[in-house]
């Protein structure tokens, strides 16, 4: 992905993380509360298997979409 595109899709993930982060459901893995940015980084990083830097330009829309599934389905 493109600098610009990274920067795009960083703040994205960050404003993500400031939406979930009072309402991600508590977790027996994370005693002390879950870290949200790193909720949403690692499913982006899951979903497309690769950093949200390495990922494909012409992904940048679907990658988009999948973060506000992931605001609208918090888990």
């Amino acid at each position: 992905m493109n600098k610009e595109n990274a920067r795009k899709l960083w703040k994205i993930i960050q404003e993500a993380g400031d939406y979930l982060a009072e309402i991600l459901p508590d977790n027996p893995n994370h005693p002390k509360g879950r870290n949200s940015y790193a909720h949403v980084a690692i499913c982006v990083k899951n979903k497309f298997s690769a950093s949200y830097k390495d990922i494909p330009d012409e992904k940048l829309y679907e990658v988009i979409e999948f973060i506000e599934y992931l605001k609208k389905n918090p888990n």
